[in-house]
């Protein structure tokens, strides 16, 4: 039994930024991975995914993108190195190869058992992401077998696919990006589209994550949003890493022969129904995005920026006169169904009364439970905690609260 005062579970952007801060107040601790540092990015990505934050965005506690293309998007090989270079910088203390198998309660701290032996510790941060498990609806069980399945995090390139249709569910970022993608390498592609956010790549002649990072929307607060379960749940923009397109959306799927229908509502006896309220998401994303648009113009009048191009505004999504409402799944048209329908935290080893009806893990901006903390969660604290550029202030943030509980308990 090993003891140490406070571990961190979970070795990518979040467990290493905690570590920064945790070593820059002189707290001694210990990281544990079950792979590799950036295992997450190293192993559980698709093959050509980018960062949909720009270069310069790439800022850790004490760590910051020193490259040639700041206004890039990382590969997956690049964030992966990215990673490996903070943490050798920063010296973390990362145990690779250990996999956590349960943590319970002992004494006043908490007892994590691993294969690789157990650990006791007085604090413990979970900084194992929000993107472990492939959130997939329970009709899944219900496609006829002859239909593969596959979700965004087992998929890596189209060579993986049965040659035939695809029919993808879900239209994030995720889902607009691997439709693009399918549709490329020839096969015929289906996208069901339920709630979505259209967005811009750039706007007025910069980037969109620059209007967003320098007006602030990045850094919205929890208590500023008035559900802040809601906001939690917002899908990510339709966005993709590259300049070379200024929308990944429905519209321009459809330029390329992605036949756009509803949301995926039901399966029935061999048939996919969809919802008829695509032309109700597709004006509420268009509204959702002027919104957006409204919010920054605003910020740029009232504090003068200069230089930059005029006020800008776009078509509105077009949708099929007549999209379809079923598909019959048994006739071979349709070979894979890939589902892009978002991912879910795995606490399946987190033996603790922590949780609330619906399976979710409580907390208050990070605090679970006392000496229990988490981290990199979306709108953990702020609207950016689960990306790079945010979970820096959240693991400071945590690392004064650790240090601040450790000092009265020495008193």
């Amino acid at each position: 039994m090993k003891h140490i005062g406070t571990l961190i579970i979970g070795a990518g952007q979040a467990g290493l930024a905690m570590s920064r801060c945790l070593s820059g107040r002189n707290i001694p601790h210990v990281v544990l991975e079950r792979g590799e540092i950036a295992n997450s990015w190293r192993h559980e990505r698709w093959d050509s995914l980018r960062l949909l934050t720009p270069n310069w965005q790439s800022r850790l506690p004490g760590f910051a993108y020193q490259g040639d293309n700041p206004d890039g998007f990382m590969s997956m090989p690049e964030v992966t190195r990215f990673l490996n270079d903070y943490a050798a910088a920063s010296r973390a203390p990362v145990d690779e190869r250990t996999r956590v198998l349960s943590v319970t309660r002992h004494g006043n701290g908490y007892r994590v058992a691993t294969d690789r032996g157990d650990w006791n510790c007085d604090t413990l941060i979970l900084a194992t992401g929000a993107c472990n498990v492939a959130s997939v609806p329970g009709l899944a069980a219900e496609i006829p077998s002859r239909v593969d399945q596959i979700t965004a995090l087992d998929y890596r390139n189209p060579d993986q696919l049965a040659p035939g249709g695809v029919l993808v569910v879900g239209a994030s970022a995720t889902g607009v990006q691997l439709a693009a993608e399918i549709r490329a390498a020839g096969h015929e592609v289906i996208l069901s589209a339920g709630e979505h956010i259209r967005m811009p790549r750039h706007y007025r002649g910069r980037d969109i994550q620059w209007w967003m990072d320098r007006a602030g929307i990045q850094t919205t607060r929890t208590d500023e949003v008035d559900d802040i379960d809601r906001a939690r749940r917002v899908p990510s923009l339709q966005l993709v890493g590259s300049h070379a397109q200024r929308f990944c959306d429905l519209s321009s799927l459809a330029t390329r022969g992605v036949e756009i229908v509803g949301r995926l509502s039901a399966v029935r006896d061999g048939t996919a129904l969809f919802s008829g309220a695509l032309h109700n998401h597709c004006a509420l994303s268009d509204l959702k995005m002027n919104r957006l648009l409204d919010t920054l113009d605003s910020w740029a009048e009232e504090t003068g920026l200069s230089g930059i191009g005029p006020v800008e505004r776009f078509a509105a999504t077009p949708c099929p006169a007549s999209s379809r409402f079923s598909l019959y799944l048994g006739g071979g048209h349709i070979r894979t169904i890939l589902w892009a329908t978002g991912f879910r935290p795995d606490y399946s080893w987190l033996h603790l009364p922590v949780f609330d009806r619906k399976g979710g893990l409580m907390h208050r901006e990070g605090l679970v439970a006392p000496g229990l903390y988490t981290l990199g969660l979306p709108f953990m604290r702020q609207r950016n905690s689960a990306l790079i550029d945010g979970v820096g202030a959240d693991a400071a943030a945590l690392a004064d609260h650790i240090l601040c509980t450790r000092g009265r308990s020495a008193a």
